[in-house]
């Protein structure tokens, strides 16, 4: 992630106002009064842009690291697709004849859509170039990951390679582990959730479309006893495997294995299915709004947060390894590592969650 903390700034040139303006003060006449004062308008939006970003910038170190990463959200889709190559190249994880592993930035959506301007589809083909010369065949993409979500993310060299990867992931014969921050603490502390999940229409004052909970069974008002209830033909099987590492008063740091591969499935079993939702999650904060989430008071005090700041918390689940099938039968495993970025290791210190000695490479 530091790597792609300056490359927007590579792209900055002088301010459309400004441009303008040095325009607007060259006429023939008056050459040299006018140069005098586009030279002064120059230094008065400069102390204007400076005297803003003074009062914008947060005190706090806490709400300096959130800003910082909205930033940097807004700079990747700024950037030009050959700079943003160039840093997933930088962050390439581990690569052979047949595959390309990358860390995933924070805030890069996998494909396109409205309002994306760069996504990791559309520089696949540059990548590819950079890696093994300009008639390299673009790569493929095996899996997707969340926006949001960060780490290990597998590309293949050509179509075949991507179609076997994938048909693995369909089949459930890759193991998936990620890292997450989550508010509150599961009880148990370890074990698996199973309850199917469908998308579903909230109405509401803002009506939108969220993943929830489908559940085979229900509690009976009357004797307290799980009734079996018809499957909904719209709802997909999802289970997660989930330990608790590491636990504080209000948050803990949580290992998931998801075992099946539904949209929004890790968020949905933690918020809905467990009650602690996922660090960050504004999506799943509520059920019946999209608001900013709730954080408990130790939570923030920790944090050096305002409630009215938590907005800009961002998602903290990364994906931390994958353990490929590899070989013609199958015989052998490729297991691939990645460490959580910088907010998510800040995170963990400024809540006293510690990274187990058995787990930390």
């Amino acid at each position: 992630m530091a790597v792609l903390g300056s490359v927007g700034r590579r792209l900055w040139g002088p301010a459309p106002a400004l441009s303008q303006s040095l325009r607007a003060f060259s006429a023939p006449r008056g050459a040299a009064a006018a140069a005098v004062t586009a030279e002064q308008l120059a230094e008065k939006l400069r102390s204007q842009k400076r005297e803003e970003q003074k009062q914008e910038a947060p005190k706090d170190p806490g709400l300096r690291r959130v800003r910082e990463l909205a930033q940097l959200t807004k700079q990747l889709q700024r950037v030009h697709p050959n700079v943003l190559a160039k840093a997933l190249k930088r962050g390439i994880l581990y690569q052979n004849e047949e595959i390309v592993v990358i860390d995933k930035p924070y805030g890069l959506p996998v494909h396109g859509g409205p309002g994306v301007q760069n996504c990791i589809t559309d520089v696949l083909p540059i990548l590819a170039k950079m890696l093994d010369g300009m008639k390299a065949e673009p790569l493929h993409l095996c899996h997707r990951l969340d926006k949001e979500t960060t780490g290990v993310m597998v590309l293949a060299r050509d179509k075949d390679t991507a179609h076997r990867i994938q048909c693995l992931f369909r089949m459930r014969q890759v193991e998936k582990k990620y890292w997450t921050i989550i508010v509150g603490l599961p009880v148990p502390s370890e074990g698996l959730v199973d309850i199917p999940i469908l998308e579903k229409e909230v109405q509401s004052q803002q009506s939108h479309y969220k993943m929830t909970l489908a559940p085979n069974y229900h509690m009976s008002p009357e004797d307290g006893k799980l009734v079996k209830v018809r499957r909904n033909r719209d709802s997909h099987s999802a289970v997660t495997r989930y330990r608790v590492l590491s636990s504080s008063p209000s948050c803990s740091f949580l290992e998931l294995q998801p075992i099946t591969g539904v949209k929004h499935q890790l968020r949905v079993h933690l918020a809905y299915g467990l009650g602690c939702p996922i660090l960050g999650d504004h999506k799943y904060a509520h059920w019946s709004k999209l608001a900013p989430q709730k954080l408990p008071e130790k939570a923030l005090k920790r944090l050096g947060l305002e409630q009215a700041k938590v907005r800009h918390l961002p998602l903290h689940l990364h994906a931390r390894q994958l353990i490929l099938p590899m070989g013609t039968g199958g015989d052998q495993q490729l297991c691939l590592v990645c460490k959580p970025p910088r907010f998510f290791r800040n995170t963990l210190k400024r809540l006293k969650l510690e990274i187990p000695e058995s787990l930390e490479k």
